[in-house]
């Protein structure tokens, strides 16, 4: 089992859970407002007078095979739309209950 967690500007919430329709990924857990700047590029996502943006993020748990093609599809989102930031991790699971 994969954890993907996913963090993304508020615009690309329809492309990231049309994403998850598509794959047929119906668990995950959303925190709907987070804030962060990226590591090299791209504008804060703070939501305030000076920085108005915000992120969404959210983590599902899939198969090996399931993460591959999630992560390909964000891959896809986030060339189609560079400046808006989307950024993905996937790390292997020991336990679930």
């Amino acid at each position: 089992m994969k954890a993907v967690f996913i963090s993304y500007g508020q615009s690309l919430t329809q492309p990231v859970e049309h994403l998850l329709d598509k794959l047929h990924l119906r668990g995950f857990t959303r925190w709907a407002e987070t804030e962060g700047r990226g590591s090299a590029t791209g504008e804060p996502h703070y939501g305030t007078h000076a920085w108005p943006s915000k992120n969404g993020s959210l983590i599902t748990f899939v198969s090996p095979h399931e993460a591959e093609l999630l992560m390909a599809g964000l891959r896809n989102i986030n060339e189609q739309a560079d400046e808006q930031g989307l950024n993905a991790f996937a790390w292997s699971i020991e336990d679930k209950l």
